[in-house]
């Protein structure tokens, strides 16, 4: 798993660890792996031609220093010093000393280089790039770009991005990732990912990203003595009249998500089961539907405000997305003795928390957390990088498996249906939205490897080669 921790708490690890350490010697050791990193990159160092944008951090010593290690294999390594006066003295001794140079015509630098290395502001900046850097990065456009730390501009802690950025191929941090390096928009500029471990002893995470082997070991398997019902059965009411689709997709997530049964109520039941003949229909009320050890509620529901009360009064999770998301209220979501999980879009985020669209997408760790603690509620927010927080803190889940093909009508709806499909077979809120974030953005990868456009009946296909790809 991949943890994400807060400037804060970096922070307070490199004290302890330097206060034990000979004086320079941690930024020798973020210098050797960056230098690694950037030799990786250029595949041949001698004869290479390097270029490091020095701003007045540690971030800026770190290049020179790298920038010396890459001179002393016969690299040319000029270096852009942003503010000369307030440069890193040591990093610039030791890159002068190993034969690299001072910038004197930097455009023209950065335009002959095959590498540029990122080291204007580290993980303490806050806003966009100052005008003189903002043309700077731009010029490195042209270039290969590798970020220390982090992209200069981006918000370390939260991912937004406040004016102008570096945009990365690759991004070295040292010690631990900051959450910014997980979360959209900031995401989209890190490019490739590469943690330098540097001996951090750190706390609790701020943010987790599962990876093969934690999904692996959550997802459910039965047992010899496993029936339909042992394994969980999950009711889903979706679908209506005029989006009789959202029933039938809702339904095809729920069948690949490892309970043992669907139990479907509404208006869509002929096609549901001209679909998927497996499932279980009922005419509803839900409650009078068969035990079910978790509803899902919500995809193309209307205006049927009835089925959802009726759903919210039960004893078990109950996962809401879409329509009944409008019908929501946290006092009676809070007073609900199970667990809710709620998957919202931007959109439907931004109705719930009444702010604009466009400040959940600038700000969505602050959103999901938000909302979360609103509703009382384990809240996964939709997009190109999905968000899962619990109602109670701790650190928030950012998927790694979201891709823009994902951007297709109906995908929401089968995300809905194996999410609450994991959740009836016992997994937590948390840990069912994670998995199933997981599953859904790896079924669409493995559709667009193939043949793309993709539709939301291609990614349901492809759920159980991602299932099973995750525990081969």
């Amino acid at each position: 798993m991949r943890t994400a921790y807060s400037v804060a708490k970096v922070r307070a690890a490199e004290r302890d660890l330097m206060a034990r350490l000979p004086d320079g010697a941690l930024m020798q050791r973020a210098a050797a792996g960056l230098a690694a990193a950037c030799a990786d990159l250029l595949g041949r160092v001698y004869g290479s031609r390097v270029v490091l944008l020095v701003g007045s951090g540690d971030n800026g010593g770190d290049a020179l220093y790298a920038g010396a290690r890459l001179a002393r294999r016969g690299a040319g390594v000029r270096a852009v010093l942003l503010s000369p006066e307030r440069a890193h003295q040591g990093g610039l001794a030791a890159l002068r000393a190993a034969g690299g140079r001072v910038s004197a015509d930097p455009r023209a630098d950065i335009g002959r280089a095959d590498l540029v290395v990122d080291g204007i502001v580290g993980i303490g900046g806050k806003g966009g790039l100052r005008p003189a850097a903002a043309e700077l990065a731009d010029a490195a456009r042209s270039a290969t770009v590798l970020a220390v730390d982090l992209p200069s501009g981006v918000d370390a802690d939260t991912g937004e991005v406040g004016g102008a950025a570096v945009r990365a191929d690759a991004t070295v941090t040292f010690g631990a990732y900051k959450p910014g390096l997980l979360i959209d928009p900031a995401r989209e500029y890190v490019g490739a990912l590469r943690l330098v471990d540097i001996g951090l002893e750190l706390p609790e995470p701020d943010v987790e990203a599962l990876q093969h082997a934690d999904v692996a070991a959550l997802l459910p398997v039965p047992s010899a003595d496993s029936d339909k019902y042992r394994r969980g059965v999950v009711g889903v009411v979706a679908g209506s009249a005029r989006y009789p689709g959202a029933a039938v997709l809702s339904v095809s997530g729920a069948l690949r998500g490892g309970a043992g049964a669907v139990r479907y109520v509404g208006p869509g039941a002929d096609a549901v089961i001209a679909a998927h003949p497996e499932t279980l229909v009922h005419a509803g009320p839900p409650s009078k539907a068969g035990r079910v050890q978790a509803w899902v509620t919500g995809p193309g529901l209307g205006d049927n405000e009835e089925a959802m009360a009726d759903v919210l009064a039960s004893d078990v999770p109950v996962l809401v997305d879409a329509d009944g998301l409008r019908y929501l209220d946290p006092a009676r979501l809070r007073a609900r003795t199970a667990p809710t999980l709620l998957t919202p879009h931007a959109g439907e985020a931004a109705a719930l928390l009444g702010t604009a669209r466009e400040e959940v997408e600038s700000a969505r760790l602050h959103s999901v957390r938000e909302l979360a603690g609103r509703y009382g509620a384990t809240v996964l927010l939709k997009g190109s990088s999905t968000l899962i927080a619990g109602p109670d803190g701790g650190a928030v889940r950012a998927n790694p498996t979201g891709t823009g093909w994902l951007a297709t009508a109906g995908s929401g709806d089968v995300l809905s249906g194996m999410a609450g499909s994991l959740l009836a077979t016992g997994l937590a809120p948390l840990e069912a939205a994670s998995v199933g974030a997981y599953l859904h953005g790896l079924a669409a990868r493995h559709v667009a490897e193939k043949a793309v456009p993709l539709t939301a009946c291609d990614v349901a296909a492809a759920l159980p080669e991602a299932w099973l790809s995750v525990t081969d």
